[in-house]
């Protein structure tokens, strides 16, 4: 049996699974980012809804990936979490 690492690897041979995978990576460090600031300061997602306006769900829809937030979403989590977004072009 493959372990994580090496059939993420076997994948990424395939260069339109590269090149996918390439696109999607700020996307998930952003929700990994929130998901950890969200536990370290101990809340729920049902509490963080409750501290931006919105329901359960919808925390639980952006954390996993399957919807794609806007900005002022994306600025309501990280006010709630007492961080701040920002933006940078390189």
């Amino acid at each position: 049996m493959k372990n994580f690492n090496e059939l993420k690897n076997g994948l990424l041979q395939d260069k339109a699974t590269k090149k996918a995978y390439r696109e999607l990576a700020p996307r998930y460090a952003i929700i990994e980012m929130i998901i950890k600031k969200r536990l370290k300061i101990g809340l729920s997602q049902e509490a963080l809804a409750n501290k931006i306006g919105t329901k359960q769900s919808a925390i639980a829809r952006f954390e996993s990936g399957r919807t794609n937030p806007t900005l002022s979403f994306l600025t309501n989590i990280t006010s709630a979490l007492n961080g701040k977004l920002t933006i940078s072009l390189k």
